[in-house]
């Protein structure tokens, strides 16, 4: 196994080399043929990361003297490509750079996807209030080009942000405004769909049932729509019936509550994860006022289970959390002298680019050898660990003793009989989980390498069987099999919901899959099992 990936290591090297050589080579070329790799990278971006990487890697550095008019685009693929390798802060400096060259050369399309790339970065991640003047700057930007969506893009994205902070009346103002305009655009129903779902949900809050209803079945009038991502239709769908269900629950019709807590149970799947718990917490209290007090305790000890769950999932990738927050960036400064660009500083950076690669050969080889034998320390080599490197052992065990520990304090929570006083010991654990996972693992490890050692079985099975996908895709993968939704997706790996939509159909399309037979969730659980690992940890 090792062997086998050192060859195919050396063989990525030796593409690597001949990349630099062929960097080397187009130094002669005329800047009009590199503005040609940004076009090429572009057709590429959402059917092959690694072309489009390799495309703009033939550009020699520093990119600014060799293209001037695709410098925008270059950066806009740039912080595709790191949002992809979920990292946020080298994506984030590329969405300030395509903004930097997309208003030198007067490229406002693209200023205007920058601007709206930095808000989400900065509001819905981060809740930062500043972000709102990105998105002034994207719809100035926006109507300076000749988009034709523009402004759906800039005022959905307001309308939502109202929708989150719980402003529900200024949400629906800001989507009835805009609504038909929303309706006519028959080549993408995308905006139509999401606004009448806000609206829905909106008004069932303000217990508004009639225009509740109107709006939602203009929602349901789109559910074969060849322009709507089904799982995005059924993601949308299980929302607001869990809210009609609430609504006829808080009225006391419990006929039509179970009506739409039964047609919200076939889109479980989709549910994100605070309106799965509601959804839960809703049967049980139906069930209860209904006086089925037997259903009433089972749906009460899966919530139980459910919020275990939910909490364990946190820890795991609160690991990841903080690993993304201490990359740094790493950036060439721009020559403008055509004059060190002669033949003698390309063969200086030739050899420093060999050199460099030879480091990161190494470096890779060594991390990708520590992980593999950490996977084999799992499977009772522990001796072997000892003898060749006492510290990662300590870290280790010291790993498995703190999961050992917090099993054993779920198992107690489990037994409590009181749920008041089991809720008040699930809070306190979630805090000290908080408290401690910052300590638990060592920040050199990246996201990918931390996941892998919680279910290698998972990822080697996934490698093997769809190589054609990137780091990025089989992270979501793993995360839709263990149970995440796209809201919770999107907030682990900072990018928004409507990223990793577009990441699952790519997905979906890479590996082949018949939407009108299966699901990538239900394919995903159909072909994999957690490992040992994991089951450890959720039993």
């Amino acid at each position: 196994m090792i062997k086998r990936k050192f060859r195919l290591e050396s063989k990525l090297f030796c593409i690597s080399i001949a990349l630099l050589f062929f960097s080397a080579f187009c130094y002669g070329q005329s800047s009009s043929d590199y503005e040609r790799f940004v076009d090429s990278a572009d057709v590429y971006i959402d059917i092959s990361t690694e072309k489009a990487i390799a495309f703009l890697d033939s550009i020699p550095q520093p990119v600014n003297d060799y293209i001037t008019e695709g410098l925008p685009n270059y950066y806009v693929i740039k912080s595709l490509i790191y949002d992809e390798n979920n990292d946020e802060i080298k994506s984030y400096q590329s969405c300030v750079l395509a903004l930097k060259h997309a208003l030198e050369v007067e490229n406002y399309k693209i200023a205007g996807e920058a601007s709206l790339e930095l808000f989400y970065s900065l509001y819905y991640v981060k809740k930062d209030t500043t972000a709102y003047e990105y998105l002034k700057k994207a719809r100035t930007y926006y109507e300076l080009s000749d988009y034709a969506y523009g402004d759906f893009e800039v005022d959905l994205t307001y309308a939502y942000a109202k929708f989150l902070d719980g402003e529900h009346k200024a949400c629906n103002s800001l989507l009835l405004e805009n609504l038909d305009t929303y309706k006519k655009a028959k080549d993408d129903a995308y905006f139509y769909m999401f606004a009448t779902s806000m609206l829905a949900s909106n008004y069932l809050t303000s217990k508004n049932l009639d225009s509740a209803y109107t709006h939602f079945d203009a929602f349901k009038a789109l559910k074969d729509n060849p322009t709507i991502v089904s799982y995005n239709y059924a993601s949308f769908e299980s929302i607001i019936d869990v809210s009609f269900a609430e609504f006829y629950f808080e009225k006391k019709q419990m006929d039509s509550t179970f009506h739409y807590l039964s047609k919200s149970s076939k889109s479980r799947d989709f549910m994100t994860e605070d309106v799965e718990e509601d959804y839960l917490k809703l049967y049980a209290d139906s069930y209860r006022f209904s006086g089925n007090i037997e259903m009433a305790k089972a749906y009460m000890d899966s919530l139980a289970i459910f919020e275990n769950k939910m909490y364990e999932r946190i820890m795991k990738t609160s690991f990841q959390i903080n690993n993304d927050l201490v990359k740094t960036e790493f950036e060439l400064k721009a020559v403008s002298d055509e004059k060190y660009f002669n033949g003698i500083l390309v063969v200086v950076l030739l050899l420093i680019l060999t050199v460099s690669s030879f480091i990161y050969m190494y470096i890779y080889r060594k991390q990708r050898l520590k992980t593999i034998i950490l996977s084999d320390q799992t499977r009772n080599n522990l001796s072997y660990l000892k003898s060749n490197n006492e510290k990662l052992v300590v870290k280790v065990q010291g790993l498995e003793d703190y999961i050992y520990n917090l099993k054993k304090e779920v198992k107690k929570i489990s037994t409590i009989g009181e749920l008041p006083t089991q809720r008040e010991k699930i809070k306190e654990l979630y805090k000290a989980l908080h408290l401690n996972s910052s300590t638990i693992l060592d920040k050199s490890e990246s996201h990918l390498d931390l996941v892998n050692d919680l279910n290698v079985n998972f990822f080697q099975k996934i490698n093997k069987m769809y190589p054609q996908l990137n780091n990025s895709e089989i992270i979501i993968c793993y995360y839709l099999h263990v149970g995440f939704k796209n809201k919770e997706i999107a907030v682990f790996l900072n990018t928004s919901v409507r990223a990793v939509e577009s990441k699952r159909y790519r997905i979906t399309k890479k590996i082949h899959i018949d939407k009108e037979k299966t699901t990538l969730v239900e394919h995903l659980n159909d072909t994999f099992r957690c490992s040992e690992n994991s089951e450890e940890i959720l039993n």
